[in-house]
């Protein structure tokens, strides 16, 4: 597996803040959500950006990758130095890939998506006990969209499992299922596949595989439980007047009444339109937030000048005086 640069991914500098990381992956997840993007091979895009949003947001993991990527890059400049850097030959040997890292991101990347312990760095089982031993847990992290929670959902997973040929060497094979996602699966939830790990040595019974459930971020709802948010940006007039407008959810579009008066931060709940749970349904809340126009032109300004005349409002009415 070929080193990727995630920061790159998310179009992101080495040092951003977990603020810049989310707003960089939201844009992104806009962009590529395979339900609304037409861009072509949207979804391996999507899947490419949901996979660096996962290391990079998590501080632990984030950590081991960011000493990776600075030893991919001390090798780079010294295969760069190596071969020269001034010609085209010495440029072409820079930019090939550099096993050893391709080999440590591949061992990085299992560990956190897909790996299974259990044996040493040379391949080789850490029990060499004749008796019947049961073949070794897999466990890997099964990202499905919060849509794919609603009802119960047939995925395709892969992963690799560790197996032992005749000559006694531990390798590892591709395994490919299809597994039921019961609907109001949560974040963190760990599905027990039994059987389906690695293989039992002497009689022994096979391993079990756990999936345990990523929720993927998507780029309009934050989760809460099983309630939603969506943020619903209104002009100053909308809120102040009312307005109807076509609010997205998980299902599709439905039509939400803004009341006049309306305030920033002020919560609408829509009853049912949240995430599934085992027995009922969560609710979605649009949080309502007043967003003024970044320019005006003469006649806007001259109508708010005359608002601002007009209206009898102090909003710091309630500080108290010196």
């Amino acid at each position: 597996m070929k080193f990727v640069d995630y920061y790159a991914v998310l179009g992101i500098s080495p040092d951003a803040d977990d603020k810049a990381v989310k707003v960089a992956y939201k844009k992104l997840a806009r962009k590529y959500h395979p339900d609304v993007s037409k861009e072509p091979q949207a979804e391996d895009k999507f899947k490419e950006i949901a996979e660096a949003y996962e290391v990079i947001h998590n501080k632990e993991e984030r950590v081991k990758y960011d000493e990776l990527r600075r030893h991919q890059q001390n090798r780079a400049r010294q295969q760069q130095g190596h071969y020269g850097g001034n010609n085209a030959s010495s440029q072409s040997n820079y930019q090939q890939s550099d096993p050893q890292t391709d080999q440590e991101f591949s061992d990085f990347i299992n560990s956190m998506f897909g790996g299974a312990g259990g044996f040493d760095r040379s391949g080789q089982s850490r029990s060499n006990a004749a008796r019947a031993q049961k073949g070794q847990d897999v466990e890997i992290e099964f990202p499905i969209f919060l849509e794919e929670t609603l009802v119960d959902t047939v995925k395709p997973v892969e992963f690799m499992l560790p197996q032992r040929d005749s000559s006694g060497r531990v390798t590892e094979i591709k395994k490919s299922l299809k597994v039921k996602i019961p609907a109001g699966s949560v974040n963190g939830e760990r599905i027990r596949l039994k059987g389906q790990g690695g293989l039992g040595s002497a009689n022994g019974q096979n391993g079990d595989l756990y999936l345990q459930i990523s929720l993927v971020p998507h780029p309009l709802f934050d989760v809460e439980g099983h309630n939603l948010n969506i943020v619903v940006p209104l002009a100053p007039w909308e809120a102040a007047l009312g307005t109807k407008l076509n609010l997205p959810t998980l299902t599709g579009n439905i039509q939400l009444t803004i009341p006049s008066n309306s305030q920033s931060g002020q919560r609408l709940r829509i009853k049912g339109k949240g995430l599934m749970s085992k027995k009922a349904k969560g609710d979605l809340f649009a949080v309502l937030k007043i967003v003024n126009p970044t320019s005006v032109d003469d006649t806007s300004k001259k109508l708010w000048e005359e608002l601002a005349e007009k209206a009898h409002f102090n909003p710091r009415n309630n500080w108290s005086k010196p």
